[in-house]
């Protein structure tokens, strides 16, 4: 059986790639489990490691953090004799970061097959680095695996080939799934003092909404107003603990310490809205039925507003409280995407399994005979 590399480098990345590592080794391959290490705090990568229940990764590649070129360069630096001295037959790559950029860049100067979990994704925001780190990595991939019918259309849209886009499902909903019922079991809203329904939940940690005061402030002031009708809670990203001490948080906001996986999940479900500017939660809230509201002028993910219960607010103060009230009224009725099942991960397996070598198969710039 095939060996294949599953790359991961951040806290989103562990929840993708734990569904797709599970299916493939199901399937009898040699999974090589490797950690760039773009995520290096205990808060943000052990405890996920634990509440997944993730083997020790085979290799960490120690890339720590720094700027776009930097992180990047140095994840590629590393993993470029790491390839090497594995020889494997493919690559999986998920998501949007720098570790996956850099790790995708290698592999497709290395001969391997590379595969794209969450391929066809697009914010049309070409200010955001997520946007040009996917649209970079689909554009050298060999296998482009969406998660929904709308990414696959992204990608048929920019003339990739039939054969190489796959419509597999999220595997983000793979693993809440899987978890839902241990997350259940969960002690978070005892230790805080919640009641189900009693709170809405809050994320911050986007650049753009973080690191500029002025940015960051005038959400403050719209969760503040949110606050005293429907308390929120917040757990406090490493990136934006200084910031929002530096600002000044208003009443009715109350910071928590970074929740583990299965805790940040029990808070999601019990929540009576969510207020994000995260894209996994945007799809973890529509799985579950929870109203979201996006925190966000873009999404790559239209599909939960299309299709579940995401509602887009922008970044104005007044919209956003607006828009959160609109939604305490009358909330969004639950409704979830096809293939959002669990089962992602089980046909990506099939995908790489049955698709051919990097001899047999057409690569990325390849011309078919037929092909869109």
């Amino acid at each position: 059986m095939p060996r294949i590399i599953c790359v991961a480098g951040a806290r989103p990345n562990y929840m993708k790639v734990k569904p797709v590592m599970d299916a493939l080794e199901r399937h009898g391959a040699d999974v090589v489990l490797v950690h760039t290490g773009q995520h290096y705090d205990t808060a943000m990568n052990d405890v996920f490691f634990r509440d997944l229940g993730i083997r020790p990764p085979d290799r960490h590649l120690g890339a720590g953090s720094g700027s776009h070129a930097e992180q990047t360069g140095r994840v590629m630096a590393a993993f470029e004799p790491l390839l090497a001295e594995l020889a494997p037959d493919a690559v999986v790559v998920v998501g949007d970061i720098n570790s996956t950029l850099a790790c995708a860049l290698v592999t497709a100067k290395a001969g391997p097959l590379l595969a794209h979990v969450e391929a066809g994704l697009r914010s049309r925001d070409w200010s955001m680095p997520e946007e040009v780190n996917r649209v970079a990595t689909d554009r050298v991939s060999d296998y482009l695996l969406a998660p929904s019918a709308d990414a696959a259309a992204n990608l048929r849209a920019e003339g990739y080939r039939e054969d190489q886009v796959h419509v597999v499902g999220n595997v983000m909903i793979d693993t809440l799934l899987a978890n839902l019922e241990r997350a259940r079991r969960s002690d978070v809203l005892d230790r805080y003092g919640l009641t189900r329904g009693g709170y809405g939940l809050a994320t911050l940690h986007r650049p753009a909404n973080v690191d500029d005061p002025d940015a960051l402030r005038g959400l403050l002031r719209a969760l503040g107003r949110i606050g005293g009708r429907c308390p929120l809670v917040l757990p406090v990203h490493p990136r934006a603990e200084q910031r929002l001490h530096a600002v000044g948080v208003p009443a009715g906001i109350r910071l928590v310490p970074p929740a583990g996986y299965l805790d940040f999940i029990a808070l999601q479900e019990a929540a009576r809205v969510v207020l994000t500017d995260s894209g996994g939660v945007q799809e973890e809230t529509t799985a579950l039925g929870v109203p979201c509201v996006t925190l966000r002028n873009n999404t790559e993910r239209p599909v939960t507003v299309e299709e579940g219960t995401n509602v887009l607010a922008g970044t104005d103060p007044d919209r956003i409280t607006a828009t959160v009230h609109r939604v305490l009224d009358d909330p969004p009725a639950p409704r979830c995407p096809a293939l959002w099942d669990g089962r992602a991960g089980e046909r990506i397996a099939r995908v790489l399994l049955d698709g051919g070598t990097a001899r047999t198969r057409p690569r990325p710039t390849d011309l078919v005979r037929g092909a869109a």
